[in-house]
């Protein structure tokens, strides 16, 4: 049996309006992985499951004020309801809640189901709750041998390992243990005759053995000085009557390292507590809850521990929910495994749930690494298609005051035009949208020339009606649900900024780049080549005066290329392009000469707001960049 759904009304910070949920999230079996931004709701989904199935470690789980749907006036609901379901029963667990069950037949086979429903409310300063089964007001109420069989397996977020794995009253060591079906025979179990033969051979010592006898003897004779004439002084040493939780209490859990780490110690916790999850024998819950996976490990562990979860446990009867913040698990983690928490609802991201199509998945499960799962953490996306656009829309976005850090955007580098395989992660099969805002930026490819086949000779050709129909073509390919697209209104992203107000700066870029290319000796730009770069650029510039604009860019465009049409120069020029317009917006102080602006320090310089403003203005209403700054806003949330 496993957690299907689940629905909080009035829970936490997920109001119920209308009668519906303030939140819906629906489980499988195997992992379930809670993905996404803070506040999202993770650490509400985990609490609901434990206030409603309890946990093995009997800790004390009870509802607080806090739990309760506080409104803008700081007044707190008087109620909050959870409700559960619990599907795929076996034969054998469904007995055990036989009188709990709703019954439904689907093609001739009898479906169990187990519908739960959990009510706390307030009553002045006191807080009530019940947990029923069937109809949510005349259910019946759930006790005793039911209600100790739900109990799921947790581990807490900042959990202590070393504690827990020590021994003492109670010790999680030895209620792991104690719940093992090894240790269900309590009055004849194995490790009860070892102690017992222990024993014998202790009270031997002190009975028979020469330096035993001498401790014994010292203890009786100095009774018999305290005792009256006659009374008798024959004290003996004996153990203490053993039981088996006595000594599983005594038992610790000790990693095999000497003086082991958090991260050992938390590894050595989690493999213990797994054990409840290979017991089939009480057919009770298997269903282990993990708040932060990731918790003390370092990212090699982080990857081993979720390899494992999900190779062992995706096709057994066992279900885990986790919740992670870990990009590096997210890239892991199979995509059909993740639920990614946004707005409300818990979005099961598996085949048929969501746009892609099913070859997309192995495509995108190879495509994503730590850095790219950054997306399902994200409250925007930007999606871009090279080295060029990953440098320069971060800069572009702080001239416009969205720095994308500040507003939680993620820049998606696809390294190709293939955004259908990426992009539709976040479309809805049912055509329901996550609101995660996601722009995709691309190039019409459109060339402002035509070639000769058998020559390869080029003939300049703006071609502003066609640059404009693939345009319009590729936003309308690329938007569907959250998702839009963001085209450029000429041939590519550097074209449409060597023909923007950024055109002189670009031109500045690409001559910065090919003297910092064909540098051998040291990849850098002095002062003097700085120099000698404005002084091309000014004799450019003057040569093709006449010329119009898109003829003019195209020119700035091909110094970048080989005779093959291919450049190798794209991202350093963007690099380049990205110093000159931070220089250009900077507090630089007095003295620094303009070679510094590839340095980091010149990011600790604060930015001269007047500058940027004006600055800000001219892209806001550049007819060729324009789109850039659309996409940014998009992403940032902002109508565009």
């Amino acid at each position: 049996m496993i957690v299907s759904e689940l629905d909080l009304y009035n829970f936490r910070r997920f109001k119920s309006e209308n009668g519906k949920p303030g939140l819906h999230v629906t489980f499988h079996k195997g992992l379930n992985a809670l993905i996404g931004e803070n506040d999202s709701g993770k650490t509400a989904v985990i609490d609901a499951l434990k206030l409603v199935l309890l946990t093995q470690s009997n800790e004390y789980i009870r509802p607080v004020e806090e739990d309760f749907y506080k409104f803008t006036d700081g007044n707190y609901t008087d109620e909050f309801k959870i409700d559960c379901i619990i599907t795929e029963f076996s034969q054998n667990e469904a007995k055990n809640f036989i009188e709990y069950l709703t019954f439904t037949n689907n093609a001739g086979k009898v479906e169990y189901s187990l519908k739960l429903h959990y009510r706390a409310k307030k009553e002045g300063h006191r807080i009530f709750q019940e947990l029923r089964a069937g109809d949510a007001d005349d259910g019946i109420m759930i006790e005793g041998k039911a209600r100790e069989l739900l109990k799921a397996v947790y581990l807490k977020p900042l959990r202590d390992a070393e504690r827990e794995m020590s021994s003492g009253r109670n010790s999680r060591i030895s209620q792991i243990l104690l719940n093992h079906p090894v240790f269900f025979r309590k009055e004849d179990h194995q490790l009860l005759q070892i102690f017992r033969d222990a024993n014998d051979d202790i009270e031997k010592y002190f009975l028979e053995d020469d330096t035993g006898k001498q401790v014994l003897q010292t203890i009786r004779s100095n009774l018999t000085s305290f005792h009256d004439k006659g009374q008798p002084s024959d004290a003996d040493l004996k153990t203490s009557d053993i039981q088996l939780k006595a000594i599983l209490e005594s038992l610790s859990l000790n990693a095999p390292e000497v003086n082991p780490g958090l991260g050992e110690l938390n590894l050595l916790f989690i493999a213990a507590e797994l054990l409840l999850l290979k017991d089939d024998t009480d057919y009770c819950m298997k269903l282990a809850l993990i708040e932060e996976l990731e918790a003390h490990l370092h990212p090699q562990a982080q990857l081993r521990l979720i390899s494992y979860l999900q190779n062992e446990y995706n096709e057994k009867n066992a279900q885990i929910i986790v919740s992670t913040h870990s990009p590096i698990l997210a890239s892991k983690i199979n995509l059909k495994n993740l639920i990614l928490m946004k707005s409300g609802v818990g979005y099961d991201l598996a085949e048929g749930k969501t746009g892609l199509q099913k070859g997309d998945y192995l495509f995108l499960q190879r495509f994503l690494d730590a850095t790219k799962a950054n997306l399902f953490f994200a409250k925007g996306i930007i999606m871009v298609e090279g080295d060029a656009e990953n440098i320069l829309v971060p800069v572009i976005a702080d001239i416009l005051g969205f720095p994308l850090e500040k507003y939680g955007i993620s820049i998606v580098n696809v390294g190709s035009t293939a955004f259908l395989r990426y992009s539709q992660i976040m479309v809805r099969a049912d055509g329901s949208t996550i609101g995660i805002p996601v722009s995709v930026v691309t190039d019409c490819d459109v060339r402002p020339y035509d070639e000769d086949k058998d020559t390869k000779i080029k003939t300049l050709n703006e071609k502003s009606d066609e640059s404009k129909a693939a345009e319009c073509e590729k936003n309308k390919k690329y938007s569907i649900g959250s998702v839009r697209g963001f085209t450029s209104p000429r041939w590519t992203l550097e074209y449409c900024i060597a023909m923007s107000c950024l055109s002189e700066d670009f031109h500045k870029a690409v001559h910065y780049g090919k003297k910092i290319l064909n540098a051998k000796e040291s990849i850098s730009l002095t002062e003097q080549k700085i120099v000698d770069a404005d002084k091309d650029v000014s004799s450019e510039l003057e040569q093709w005066k006449d010329l119009p604009l898109w003829n003019k860019a195209y020119n700035i465009y091909d110094l970048m290329l080989n005779r093959d049409g291919k450049s190798g120069l794209k991202a350093i020029v963007a690099q380049c392009l990205a110093s000159i317009l931070r220089w250009k917006i900077s507090k630089v102080p007095d003295g620094i000469k303009q070679d510094k602006m590839f340095d980091l320090d010149l990011y600790g310089y604060k930015l001269d707001e007047e500058k940027k403003a004006k600055l800000k203005a001219k892209i806001e209403k550049d007819p060729y960049i324009g789109y850039i700054a659309n996409a940014i806003k998009y992403a940032a949330g902002e109508t565009v």
